[in-house]
């Protein structure tokens, strides 16, 4: 499946719940959210439906999201059940890693062999305040468990906030120094209720990052390989750093990405709010050729590029209207 701007769409992102164990600061309101219902949000077998026909146009790289998505009951059996369809070569997760210590080697057994943590500090008390009460210990376990049931490569990543965790950015550096892991910077996006003055450039981290240590940029194995993240190697290091820059130096031109939210809408561009309710149609006992049209409805009006737009001073003009734990992280 190609779009109307050449991209060929191999990539669904699916969120299986909206719901979550942390309440990062720059994903959920402090005063709570409004979650979905049971019914509200997409069962197991309604999910599955859609991929096996996504699949026969073309998808073949399925990554889980939530909210959290380990905490919906039965995630391994559905990830099972994902990697048995035959077409997918590849499934993924990213999750906060508090539930890894007691279910990364079930996911494994299961399928994935990549997942993303979100780490947003190594300070406990930071990681806590950022997190609304995680505990960086079992953050640490969760990885550990993930390490040890044999995901590679295993990605860190994390969110730099201004004047908030962006003075831990040369620890975070040497954390992918010593050891063979993948630590990602993303820039902070502006969705939902985010304030728009903490945000902080890539170009401003690697540059802090550079003053100790030497990067060396890695190309892309290929195209159908390119990810968001420009990765590089450091010198002397044994993992890597990269910096998801959607907004400082965007990677519109190479998106490949479908997004399928827990309440069941088809999205494809995340930093655009224009999506399609498909939760209708796969209740309304819609046929495989009706879904099949929904999707190429969606792939057929993927924009160029995301709508953000900043002006001089680099502020943003317009924001997303929905949270992340909303979309899919």
């Amino acid at each position: 499946m190609n779009d109307g701007h050449n991209r060929r769409i191999n990539y669904l992102r699916i969120s299986v719940t909206d719901r979550c164990n942390l309440r990062c600061v720059y994903c959920m309101p402090k005063e709570g959210v409004s979650l979905a219902g049971h019914s509200d949000i997409l069962r197991y077998e309604e999910i599955l439906r859609l991929v096996k026909v996504a699949v026969k146009l073309g998808i073949t790289k399925i990554r889980i999201t939530g909210g959290e998505p380990l905490v919906r009951r039965g995630i391994a059996d559905f990830v099972a059940a994902v990697s048995a369809i035959d077409g997918v070569e590849e499934i993924s997760l990213t999750t906060n890693g508090i539930l890894l210590p007691r279910l990364a080697q079930p996911l494994f057994d299961a399928g994935i062999r990549r997942i993303n943590i979100s780490m947003d500090s190594l300070k406990a008390a930071r990681y806590a305040q950022i997190t609304g009460g995680g505990d960086l210990a079992t953050l640490w376990e969760g990885i550990r468990a993930a390490q040890e049931a044999g995901f590679t490569p295993l990605k860190l990543n994390t969110v730099a906030i201004k004047n908030f965790n962006d003075d831990e950015v040369l620890d975070f550096a040497q954390l992918a120094w010593e050891n063979d892991l993948q630590v990602r910077f993303i820039e902070f996006m502006p969705l939902g209720g985010t304030k728009l003055g903490e945000f902080i450039s890539n170009d401003d981290l690697q540059a802090t990052i550079m003053t100790r240590y030497r990067l060396q940029e890695l190309p892309p194995l290929d195209n159908d390989s390119r990810g968001p993240a420009q990765l590089f190697a450091i010198e002397g290091g044994k993992g890597k750093i990269g910096f998801i820059s959607p907004l400082s130096h965007t990677f519109c031109a190479h998106c490949n990405r479908l997004r399928l939210t827990s309440f069941g809408s088809l999205r494809a561009c995340l930093l655009n709010d224009a999506e399609v309710n498909i939760r209708e149609a796969l209740r309304g006992g819609c046929s495989a050729e009706e879904l099949e049209a929904i999707i190429r409805e969606v792939i057929a009006q993927k924009p160029r590029e995301h709508c953000l737009t900043t002006s001089s001073a680099g502020n943003f003009w317009r924001k997303c209207q929905r949270e992340m734990f909303q979309i899919g992280g």
